[in-house]
Order: structure tokens, then sequence, then C-alpha cells
């Protein structure tokens, strides 16, 4: 018989060609130290591309997932001056009461903001673009991003964010690309850079989106997206998530369609090590209209379980079957999860038909 206390929910919160935007991309998703369940996208005009005039917004929870209110604005395209906004990451910490938020301003500028009421409002913006800089001596980058998805808190307290950087030769201006981390020690306040630990090369070709999680033993695991043959993920680990990066190494259990992906520690758990779930889409197919060179069919988002320190991807379930994309994902206080999610496909692969949530817990999962 099934487990009848396992439950999935899913609830549509933005839909394509509404509200005078094309569609909605970028989700991210935090829980806020109230218990707020905070989901972002980026509002795209035009045909809803990386470099359309694009807004950040945001739908607020205020019963763990149940109700929604209505969509508010959080930065606008035009707020720092012509371009666009991109890349929103946001950050809980519970020890501060804030929820930090990073963006980028038409991929050459970095902002921070807080918030201190669960997402009802955000302080003013403050460039954090010297954090940047800072790389210009080992790389002279022409395009930033930062993240996307939600950034890492540690157990001490410093705040990581994974960046990529590219010099703009490549498709789209994002390649050829590097990855690395800013972080702060001053619970937002100050930002530097990390060190750089992965440089696109006939190995290790435009790495790019990259999301991070604590381990039990205190290091840094990221995880990250590539354009490399083999297609799987990229796995390079730290002492301190900051330098001293081991060689990447593939993940044979993760694939990459080329797609940016999700990964989070579940704290609200009784085990140890404390159980890891990772998403992304789970397929190596090249069916959909759009699909790119190197890339595959953004489709079978599936959810994956590690009780081991991500050793080991014990459990696979399928999420969502057909077209499906980017993905963040949240745990809640009483230990459910929420999976935002690009969901549906309008006129090709990207031009996403609508973000939508899913609330389940671990027995679905595991079920």
């Amino acid at each position: 018989m099934p487990d009848v206390t396992a439950f999935l929910e899913k609830t549509v919160l933005f839909e394509a060609r509404t509200h005078g935007y094309h569609n909605y991309r970028i989700p991210g998703i935090v829980v806020s130290p109230g218990g707020v369940v905070l989901a972002t996208v980026e509002a795209r005009r035009g045909r809803g591309g990386d470099w359309d005039a694009n807004d950040i917004m945001l739908r607020r929870s205020l019963d763990n997932g149940q109700t929604w209110e209505p969509a508010q604005m959080i930065v606008t395209h035009d707020q720092h001056g012509e371009g666009l906004i991109s890349n929103f990451v946001m950050i809980n910490d519970p020890e501060k009461g804030l929820v930090h938020g990073v963006y980028c301003h038409s991929y050459q500028r970095a902002f921070y903001i807080a918030s201190s009421d669960d997402g009802a409002t955000f302080s003013e913006p403050v460039d954090i673009t010297p954090a940047f800089d800072d790389f210009r001596t080992e790389y002279d980058w022409k395009v930033i991003a930062t993240g996307p998805g939600h950034g890492l808190r540690l157990s001490n307290g410093r705040l990581i964010i994974p960046v990529w950087l590219s010099t703009g030769e490549g498709r789209g201006g994002h390649r050829p690309s590097i990855v690395s981390l800013i972080y702060s020690d001053e619970a937002g306040q100050t930002w530097k850079r990390g060190e750089i630990f992965i440089l696109t090369d006939e190995q290790f070709l435009n790495p790019s989106e990259t999301v991070a999680v604590e381990l039990s033993d205190g290091r840094v695991l990221m995880n990250i997206r590539s354009e490399s043959d083999p297609f799987r993920r990229l796995i390079s680990t730290s002492p301190n998530g900051i330098n001293q990066w081991t060689t990447p190494q593939y993940d044979e259990a993760l694939l990459e369609p080329q797609c940016m992906a999700s990964l989070l520690k579940l704290e609200h758990s009784e085990q140890t090590p404390s159980p890891i779930i990772f998403a992304n889409p789970d397929n190596l197919e090249r069916e959909l209209p759009g699909v790119w060179e190197r890339a595959h069919d953004r489709k079978r988002l599936a959810v994956k379980l590690s009780e081991d320190d991500c050793a080991i991807w014990s459990v696979s379930k399928v999420l969502e079957e057909g077209p499906a994309g980017y993905s963040d994902l949240a745990q809640a206080a009483d230990g459910t999860i929420f999976c935002l999610y690009e969901c549906g496909m309008m006129e090709k692969m990207a031009d996403t038909r609508s973000i939508t949530v899913a609330h389940f817990n671990l027995d679905w999962l595991r079920a």
C-alpha cells in the first residue's frame, strides 16, 4: 500500500505572456527567519532573453505554501540606469534575522540588499562590484554573474555566493567562462572574492552556474554546470569555502544537460549526516525545439537524495516529466521541501510556460 503520509502539491506562481512580460525565468526560493516562503523570478520583457529589460519579482507565502501574496517588484531593470537586472540570489540568515540578497546589473555590476521583515521590504542597494574588480589582475572579465539560486550560510556564519565570470567573446556573451565565489564574514556588510577553482580548457569547458552545500565535516562542496563532453556535473570541495579547492571530478550519477541545478542540505533532520537533495533535468535527449549546440533537452526534472554527503545518490524521483529547466530548493521549519522550477514550454526550449512551486516531503521522495 502507498505511504499515506507522502504528499506532493504543485502551484503555478507566474505564467508567461502575462502582466506585460514575455515570460518568467530563473527561480529562487528561501524560507525566511520568520518562516515566510519567498519565491523570486526574473520577469523578462522583449523575447524573454538573458539581455532583455528584466525585473526581479517576488511572491510571499505566510502559510507554508498554501496561499501566496500578489507579486511585488524587488528591483526594476532601470533602477541603476539603462540595462537589466539578473541572477538574484537570496540567503536565509536566522541568526541575524535577515534575508540577504545579491544581484547583477547588465552583467557588469553587483549589488547587495537585505530584508529584516521576511521579504516584505528590502534595504537600499549597496554596490559590491569592487569584490569582482579584485579578480581583474588574474582574469580581466567583461561579464559577471551571481548564482543563480540560493546562496549558502555556513555554520560559522560565513556567507557564500558562487559566481561565474567571462571575457564575453562567445555565444551570448557568456563564454568562455570561469567559476569562483564571493563571500562575507560580516553578515553582508562587506564582500570579498574567493579563489578561482575552474578555468575553462579542453577538459573543463565553460564552467558556469554553481550550487553549494556544507558537508557534515565542515567542508564546502561546489556542484558545477559545464559544457564538458562527459555531460556530468562537476564536483569540487574546499575546507573553508574560500580556497584550497580540490581538482574537479565528475559525478557519474548526475547528468548535465547544460542547465542550472539546485542543492540543499535538509537541516531539520535527526539523521547524521543530514540528508542532501539535488534537482535538475535528468536527461540527455535532444528532441525539443530550440536546443542549442552541446546542450540537451531541459525536461524530466528529478529530485535526488544522498544520505552520505553526496557520495551516493540513493534515491531519484521525477518531479516533472515534461519540459522543465532551472530550479531552486528550500526547506520549511516543519521539514517539508519546496522546489521552485521552470515548468513547460511555449515556442521553444527555455521559453518557459510557468514558474511552478512543488511542495513535498521526504516520504514522497522515498516512496
